[in-house]
C-alpha cells in the first residue's frame, strides 16, 4: 500500500468520502493509502467547520508549508549579509564563480555555489545581469553545453546501416575497419585497420591514443595505399576517432561508425585484433613495443594462409589483380 503524500485530486476525493461518514480505515483502502496517512492529513489540515475538512483550505495550508519548507534552501535571500556581499562584488565585476570561491576561502567552507548565484541574478535581480561578462542569455551549466556538443558530434556520424551494398557484401578491395588496442598503462595503443575482403592488417604504434595522433597516423598510413584500394573505413566509437571528418577529407574515404557496444558489426577487425593478441597478450604494456617489432608481427599475420581464401594469404588477396 502506498505511503506517499496525498495528491491534489486525492484531497478532492477525501473531502467527498469524509462527508459519507465512512471510517478512516475504509477511506484509506479506497484511496490506496496507509491509514496513518489519512489521519495525518486530517490532523494537519483540520478546519473548524462541521465536517472538519475543507479541501480548499487543505490545499492552501499544504502550499504554505511547502513554500516555508523550501525557503530555508534559499541561502542568499535568507542571509542579508551574503546578499549584500554578492551584490557588492558583482558591481565590482566579479564573476559568480569568483564570488563563490572567495566566500569559500574566507569562511573555510562552501557558503554558496556559483550556480546558485547565477539563478539569484537571473530570477531575483535581473538588473545585475549587466555586470556579468556574458549577457547574451540565461546562465547555462557547462555540462549541458558539453552534452549538446556531444549530441551534435554524434549527429555528424554516418552509421553502419548507411553503407552501400558493395561494402556490405565485400565485393571489392578497399573497404576497411578500424579500432585501437589499448595497453595496460591506458595511454599507449596499437591502431589497427583491417581490409574487409582480403583481411590485410595495418598496425601502427601510438604513444598516446589521442584524436590528433590517430588522425595524423591514419593519414600517413593510407597515403601509402593506392587510391583504388581505399574507399571506406568503419570505426569503433572511441573518442580517438573524433577527427573522423578530417580523416575522411584527407584520405578521400567514406567514414562510417558501428553502433555503440555492437562490436560484431566490425567482426573482421575484432577477429584480427585477436590474432595480434597472440603476440601481445591483454596484459602487455605497449610502451616498450617498437614499430619495427610490430611490423614483423603484421608481416607474419598477413602472410598466413586463410581457409576462407582457399588458403591464399591476405597479402596475396590484397595484391591480386582481378
Amino acid at each position: 500500500m502506498s505511503h506517499q503524500h496525498i495528491t491534489s485530486i486525492q484531497r478532492n476525493n477525501l473531502a467527498v468520502l469524509i462527508r459519507t461518514k465512512l471510517q478512516k480505515k475504509d477511506i484509506a483502502k479506497l484511496l490506496s493509502k496507509d491509514r496513518s496517512t489519512i489521519y495525518r492529513e486530517l490532523k494537519r489540515n483540520h478546519t473548524d467547520n462541521i465536517v472538519g475538512y475543507d479541501v480548499g483550505v487543505a490545499k492552501r495550508l499544504t502550499e504554505q508549508r511547502r513554500i516555508k519548507a523550501n525557503s530555508r534552501f534559499r541561502k542568499i535571500e535568507n542571509d542579508k549579509n551574503i546578499e549584500k556581499y554578492i551584490i557588492k562584488k558583482l558591481k565590482l565585476y566579479w564573476s559568480p564563480e569568483q564570488i563563490a570561491g572567495r566566500l569559500k576561502k574566507d569562511n573555510r567552507k562552501k557558503i554558496v555555489g556559483k550556480d546558485t548565484i547565477y539563478k539569484f541574478i537571473y530570477q531575483k535581480r535581473p538588473r545585475l545581469v549587466k555586470y556579468l561578462r556574458c549577457q547574451k542569455g540565461g546562465y547555462r551549466r557547462r555540462y549541458g553545453t558539453r552534452i549538446k556538443e556531444k549530441q551534435r558530434e554524434e549527429a555528424k556520424k554516418k552509421r553502419i546501416d548507411q553503407r552501400s551494398k558493395i561494402i556490405e557484401q565485400r565485393e571489392r578491395i578497399g573497404d576497411w575497419e578500424g579500432d585501437t588496442m589499448i595497453g595496460t598503462d591506458r595511454k599507449s595503443a596499437i591502431l589497427t585497420h583491417v581490409e574487409r575482403k582480403s583481411g590485410l592488417l595495418l598496425a601502427d604504434k601510438l604513444k598516446r591514443a589521442t584524436k590528433d595522433n590517430t588522425h595524423q597516423t591514419t593519414i600517413k598510413r593510407f597515403n601509402r595505399i593506392p587510391k583504388n584500394k581505399r574507399y571506406s573505413i568503419t570505426y569503433d566509437n572511441g573518442t580517438e576517432f573524433s577527427e573522423h571528418e578530417a580523416i575522411g577529407r584527407d584520405t578521400k574515404m567514406e567514414i562510417y561508425f558501428a553502433y555503440p557496444y555492437h562490436s560484431w558489426e566490425r567482426g573482421t577487425n575484432e577477429n584480427t585484433n585477436g590474432l595480434l593478441r597472440q603476440f601481445f597478450p591483454k596484459k602487455t604494456s605497449f610502451n616498450n613495443i617498437e614499430q619495427k617489432e610490430l611490423n614483423r608481427v603484421v608481416w607474419l599475420i598477413n602472410n598466413r594462409p586463410r581457409k576462407r581464401h582457399n588458403y591464399s594469404s591476405p597479402i596475396e588477396m590484397f595484391e591480386r589483380k582481378d
